[in-house]
């Protein structure tokens, strides 16, 4: 290929970031040293990346975002690829059984049927979720100590907030935010739920609403509180 037609790796940035927000080049480079995709180098030394490179990086953040696969089948599926095959198809998110669903994660009620099925509950082993998240084993296991994140209550399985909090946590950590900050905020998080569960103890009793009125008023406070953070952030 041509050396014209091959970016930089702040080019590709751009072109994913569209579809990605949270790329960075660390993940890029992470992906490059498990040998998910190989760049060019050019004769300074800098990468280089094909439409392939590219077309590779996709998939792969694509199907990382929307179903948590871990790299080794990942990896599989880009050698199937290599070979001119079809990988699987992934249609939906894994999708768990209904009694493991968690009732104060489902969508808020009359939400459309896509947004019900993104909130189909992950079922991933601890390597799992160590591989999904890029978290180390250390780092896992003083946020387990705190409770911070834990698998599903009655499983050996994480769930979806449980990869959500363990990202987080890595990509925090280089800016000194660590387990006891994370404590607080957990601390905090509990303390807002208290509000949640004052306000929807009058639905207790009434036979199929209860959980769409949790599931409706914690939404409404996610949403009070990000834009809490974001007036903060302006001051």
């Amino acid at each position: 290929m041509a050396g014209a037609s091959l970016l930089s790796i702040g080019q590709v940035m751009t072109l994913l970031r569209a579809e990605f927000p949270d790329i960075s080049i660390s993940k890029i480079r992470f992906l490059e040293s498990e040998g998910l995709v190989s760049p060019e180098r050019a004769a300074s030394g800098y990468r280089k990346y094909s439409e392939t490179d590219i077309e590779r990086l996709n998939y792969i953040l694509r199907v990382q975002k929307s179903h948590y696969l871990p790299l080794k089948v990942i990896r599989e599926h880009l050698e199937m690829m290599d070979r001119g095959m079809v990988p699987p198809k992934l249609e939906t998110p894994r999708p768990a059984p209904p009694e493991e669903t968690d009732p104060a994660a489902a969508a808020p009620a009359g939400a459309p049927k896509n947004t019900r099925a993104r909130q189909q509950q992950l079922r991933l082993s601890r390597a799992e979720l160590l591989e999904a998240s890029g978290l180390a084993e250390a780092a896992l296991v003083e946020l387990e100590k705190e409770h911070i994140v834990m698998p599903r209550r009655g499983t050996n399985y994480y769930g979806r907030d449980a990869v959500a909090i363990a990202i987080a946590a890595r990509r925090l950590a280089p800016y000194g935010i660590d387990v006891r900050h994370l404590r607080q905020v957990k601390s905090y998080a509990s303390r807002e739920y208290g509000i949640i569960e004052q306000a929807i103890a009058p639905y207790q009793r009434r036979a199929g609403s209860s959980r769409e009125v949790a599931a409706d008023v914690t939404q409404l406070m996610i949403h009070v509180h990000a834009a809490m953070m974001r007036i903060a952030s302006e001051r």
